[in-house]
């Protein structure tokens, strides 16, 4: 091979395994190492796209009840193994209607493609399933509010979360009162 073929060559090659590494480091980013969900930025990006083009989108916001006091009670590493839980129960009731993510804490979001093909019922059942953790059952509690993207003025992620918000906190009222409806 010619010298100066080869010293041509050599800083591309460079250039891609640094483009590689850094394209490996944005994707790990975009995830939440414990849950292994989208983090804020990465479901955001996906939740925009999915309701700019499903008319009948709806998102989600969800809160685990009563976490601290878990955590309080039996270690943060059964609080860690209840967020594991919840990822796990979220990612698959979205499966292919959706995407979910951890938008920090306890809290995680969901937006869905159509909301007239989702078992709302079924995910909070799913949310309040006890956990078997190290010989012993956890209890899980979420607050789930809703927002279907077609009762929006402007079809706004920022407006869908507000109104998700707005509807967890009342569905985490009603919860505490022992109801554990979604809307």
């Amino acid at each position: 091979m010619d010298l100066h073929i080869a010293a041509s060559i050599v800083p591309l090659l460079g250039w891609a395994v640094h483009g590689s590494i850094l394209t490996r480091r944005l994707a790990c980013a975009r995830r939440d190492p414990l849950t292994g969900l989208h983090t804020r930025a990465g479901w955001t990006a996906r939740a925009e796209h999915l309701i700019r083009r499903h008319p009948n989108a709806a998102v989600l916001l969800i809160d685990l009840d009563h976490f601290k006091a878990l955590n309080d009670a039996h270690g943060h590493a059964a609080g860690d193994a209840a967020l594991v839980a919840t990822a796990d129960r979220l990612r698959a009731w979205c499966g292919d209607n959706g995407t979910a993510g951890r938008l920090g804490g306890d809290e995680f979001a969901a937006v869905i493609r159509d909301l007239t093909a989702a078992d709302l019922d079924a995910l909070t059942t799913a949310l309040h399933r006890p956990l078997p953790y190290d010989g012993t059952s956890l209890p899980l509690a979420a607050s789930v509010g809703v927002c279907p993207v077609a009762e929006l003025p402007v079809p706004l992620l920022t407006d869908a979360l507000a109104a998700a918000d707005a509807a967890m906190y009342a569905a985490k009222g009603r919860t505490r009162r022992g109801s554990h409806s979604t809307r």
